[in-house]
């Protein structure tokens, strides 16, 4: 019995550090358990929500975006980008119904400018602050492929 007892003493005496060490570092170890699964959880999400979006936008064949009237030259269309451009930013300045007339004339040739350049854009599916963030998008693809959609004389 005592043999038993002095085993499990030493047991005990030899386990205890990494008890002790473990309860130092269960805080650190939890945290980092915590970041993994926050970091899971936020793929999970942006994977859902990018799933419904792909589900909401309907496939655009190639034919779909043809327009059946004569697309006027990119000098044309990056010209009247630059106008509309100066006057959508002037929004204090004009009715709430110019302005919206001016963003649709806008994204109008946005689009003309991405079928001629061949930059897929998707204006028309998308409302609200997809539109805005899908606007965005397609000024960087455009000014990628080489198209200035800014003045360079600033403003006026």
């Amino acid at each position: 019995m005592q043999g038993a007892q002095l085993v499990g003493a030493l047991l005990a005496l030899l386990c205890l550090p990494c008890v002790v060490g473990a309860l130092m570092f269960a805080d650190e170890l939890l945290e980092r358990l915590l970041v993994a699964i926050g970091r899971r959880r936020a793929g999970w999400r942006e994977r859902r929500i990018l799933g419904r979006l792909e589900r909401r936008l309907p496939p655009t064949a190639p034919q779909a975006l043809e327009s059946p009237h004569p697309t006027p030259a990119i000098e044309q269309i990056a010209a009247a980008l630059r106008r509309l451009d100066a006057q959508r930013l002037n929004v204090g300045t004009r009715s709430m119904a110019r302005h919206e007339a001016v963003l649709r004339a806008y994204d109008e040739h946005l689009r003309m400018a991405c079928r001629c350049l061949g930059v897929e854009e998707h204006l028309a599916e998308v409302e609200g602050i997809d539109r805005e963030i899908e606007r965005l998008r397609v000024e960087g693809e455009l000014q990628a492929a080489g198209l200035a959609l800014r003045s360079l004389a600033g403003p006026r």
